[in-house]
C-alpha cells in the first residue's frame, strides 16, 4: 500500500461500530487539522473484497493470508477525501457492500490478516499527523494515541445512514437487509476473541443519535485543540 507521508502531528484514534460515521467525520476532521486520513475498515474491506473474489474459503486461513500479502492496496485523495484502489482498480463501492461488511468482519476476526494490517497501519502512522479510523485503533494499533474517540449511535439510525449511503452510491439493497447487516456486524464484532470492539478507556465517547455532523465535528475539533494545546504529559 501507498499512501502520501504525514505532516508532524499527533496521532488521533477513531473507533467505533459500523455506520457510526467515522468515515465522514474522520475526514473532515482530517481535512480542518491538515491530518492524514487512512481509513483501516477499508483495508480490511478491500481484503475480503479479494477473498471474496478469489474463490478462497474464509475459513482456510492460511490460504486467506497468502492472499493477503500480495494486495496492493492505494488511497488517492479526491475531492469527496479518497478512493480506495485495489491493483489498480477503483473498489471504493464494491466495499460498501452489506456482503463485504460481513465477510469483512469475518476476515478481521482472523489473526495472520490482522498482523498484516497492523503493522502496516502502524508504519503510516508512526511520524503522527494523521487520524486513523476503525474498531481497535485506541486499543491496539495506537493504546497511546493523544487523542482518542468512540463515536456510537443506535442501530436503527447506523443502519439508517448507511442504507442512504449505499443509495447514493447506486448500489443494491433494502433498508432492511441494511439494518439487519448492521445488527449481525455488532455482534460478530463485540464477540469476537481477538481485538473485540470495545471503547479504550480513556476514550472521549461521543453519541451521534439525532446530531447533526456538524454539532459532532465541532466537538471533535475542540478536544482535539485543547489537546494540542496541552504539554507533553499534561
Amino acid at each position: 500500500m501507498t499512501v502520501a507521508a504525514a505532516s508532524p502531528g499527533m496521532v488521533i484514534a477513531i473507533d467505533g461500530p459500523s455506520g457510526a460515521g467515522k468515515s465522514t467525520l474522520t475526514r473532515l476532521l482530517a481535512q480542518r487539522l491538515g491530518y492524514l486520513h487512512i481509513d483501516t475498515g477499508a483495508m480490511y474491506r478491500t481484503l475480503a473484497l479479494a477473498v471474496s473474489r478469489s474463490g478462497i474459503s474464509v475459513d482456510d486461513e492460511a490460504a486467506v493470508a497468502a492472499l493477503c500479502q500480495g494486495v496492493v492496496i492505494e488511497f488517492l485523495r479526491d475531492d469527496d477525501g479518497y478512493r480506495v484502489i485495489s491493483d489498480g482498480e477503483d473498489v471504493s463501492l464494491a466495499i460498501r457492500t452489506p456482503e463485504i461488511s460481513m465477510l469483512t468482519s469475518r476476515i478481521s476476526a482472523q489473526g495472520a490478516v490482522r498482523e498484516i494490517l497492523l503493522k502496516l497501519q502502524r508504519e503510516l502512522g508512526k511520524g503522527g499527523g494523521v487520524i486513523l479510523e476503525g474498531r481497535d485503533i485506541g486499543t491496539v494499533v495506537f493504546p497511546h494515541a493523544r487523542v482518542k474517540f468512540f463515536l456510537s449511535a443506535s442501530a436503527r439510525e447506523r443502519g439508517e445512514r448507511r442504507y442512504l449511503e449505499l443509495r447514493e452510491k447506486g448500489a443494491q439493497a433494502t433498508l432492511e437487509e441494511t439494518l439487519a447487516a448492521v445488527a449481525r456486524r455488532d455482534e460478530q464484532d463485540a464477540a469476537r476473541e481477538l481485538a473485540p470492539l470495545k471503547k479504550a478507556s480513556d476514550a472521549v465517547e461521543i453519541d451521534s443519535t439525532g446530531v447533526s455532523i456538524e454539532s459532532v465535528l465541532s466537538r471533535m475539533e475542540q478536544v482535539v485543540r485543547e489537546r494540542i494545546a496541552e504539554p507533553l504529559g499534561g
